[in-house]
């Protein structure tokens, strides 16, 4: 099958909504673990509106724009126009991880996971929204084509976590056929795997009669996605995902009733669980939390890394608001010859690498030479992270009103400031 590759490739998504919650927030967050020496960028797309007719080209497909476009912030594989997570303007956040399932993955460009991302992201104003858009994408354009910059085709289907201030959605997908759960309390996260059993709030219309004409489903009692869709021998990675969705699953048990964004964090930096990779075909190439308040009118706070392994990175804060300084350092420079972007596609590689990872490359190089000198490098950016927790906390109890400018630039100086400490 394409796409066999290196066993450890993976992702987590995780959300957590009242009780679960410390405060009256929903709380998103995920692991991106992608190929080892892939770099991804964190880049604002600001609203926009479009002319009938207008077309997008995504990474491979192009496709009929949307009238208006929101704007979203995205950590994204370089070479590629989608995203692995991100937010827009309205507080969704979405989330993808890979899946092989019954239905037999296609090498054939179409829409990839991560296009679907930025896409559910751009159109949905709400986390049912977005989901919306997602499925009617796939089901009018499917999905497919290569995941990863390399000539060898590494393709996979995509499973979702979506949610806004008032709930979550877990989208799980076999081709163009889906089945999607609705989460209004608690916790729940996923891992590169089928999750969705009985509990199927949305499906593709003809979901059941698909599994029936296969032979996969009698018809006769429940109906379980996961069981019916899932294959009977699975790859080594989705039987590597159970034990981390189990963990997972425990680490939010551990949690429930006092989680808060350094808590995703921390679960986001576990190494023990599997979690947080760093094995020598894939790592944890990005991390994303998102604190979404259940009150309109304090604002969503989304912290990136843009560098890989949260365990030697900092989270970053970034608020939208009108005004917002670029921050260059975390944008990978762009080629004229790209080749992801030629076909026959990634012919030659290129280097992606921006300013803030060169930096935290030559970081993480100085923290295994030397230890000593390592161990105060991180202890130096732990502070760093605290001091934005502590203003975000402030921000986000209220105590502090921050002036539009301040919150216009707070990405830009928490990037700027870590890059200082790398010098």
């Amino acid at each position: 099958m394409a796409g066999e590759g290196p066993a450890p490739s993976s992702c987590d998504c995780f959300v957590a909504l009242p009780p679960h919650t410390a405060a009256p927030a929903v709380i998103f967050g995920k692991n991106a673990d992608r190929p080892r020496h892939e770099v991804q960028e964190i880049v604002y797309v600001p609203a926009a509106t479009h002319r009938p007719g207008d077309r997008v080209q995504c990474t491979y497909l192009e496709i009929e724009q949307a009238p208006r476009t929101h704007a979203v912030v995205l950590s994204r594989p370089a070479w590629l126009w989608g995203a692995e997570m991100g937010a827009n303007e309205h507080g969704v956040c979405v989330g993808n991880e890979g899946v092989w399932t019954r239905e037999p993955v296609g090498e054939d460009e179409a829409l990839l996971g991560m296009d679907l991302v930025r896409l559910g992201l751009e159109r949905g104003s709400s986390a049912r929204e977005a989901l919306e858009v997602i499925t009617a994408l796939l089901e009018r354009h499917g999905q497919g084509g290569s995941c990863k910059e390399e000539p060898v085709p590494f393709v996979y289907h995509n499973t979702f976590l979506l949610a806004d201030r008032s709930e979550a959605w877990v989208l799980e997908t076999a081709g163009r056929y889906w089945a999607a759960q609705q989460i209004r309390e608690g916790s729940r996260n996923i891992s590169n795997q089928l999750s969705i059993g009985t509990d199927i709030t949305a499906e593709h219309a003809e979901l059941r009669q698909r599994a029936r004409s296969q032979g996969w489903w009698s018809g006769a009692g429940e109906f379980s996605f996961a069981d019916v869709f899932s294959l009977e021998q699975q790859p080594p990675r989705m039987e590597a995902a159970k034990a981390r969705y189990r963990a997972g699953k425990e680490l939010l048990r551990q949690h429930a009733g006092r989680i808060t964004a350094e808590t995703f964090m921390a679960i986001l930096r576990d190494k023990a669980s599997g979690i947080c990779v760093d094995s020598e075909g894939f790592r944890t190439a990005g991390s994303m939390v998102s604190v979404l308040p259940r009150d309109p009118a304090v604002p969503c706070v989304h912290f990136f890394t843009a560098t890989p392994d949260p365990s030697r990175s900092v989270f970053k804060p970034f608020v939208f608001v009108a005004g917002l300084k670029p921050s260059p350092q975390v944008l990978s420079p762009s080629f004229s010859d790209d080749p992801a972007r030629k076909v026959p596609r990634f012919q030659s590689t290129v280097d992606r690498r921006h300013e803030l990872y060169r930096r935290h490359q030559a970081a993480l190089e100085l923290m295994e030479r030397d230890q000593e000198q390592g161990q105060k490098l991180q202890q130096t950016l732990r502070d760093l992270e605290r001091q934005g927790l502590e203003a975000v906390n402030a921000l986000l109890g209220g105590d502090v009103a921050p002036r539009p400018e301040e919150l216009a630039e707070l990405f830009f100086d928490c990037v700027d400031a870590e890059m200082k400490f790398y010098k």
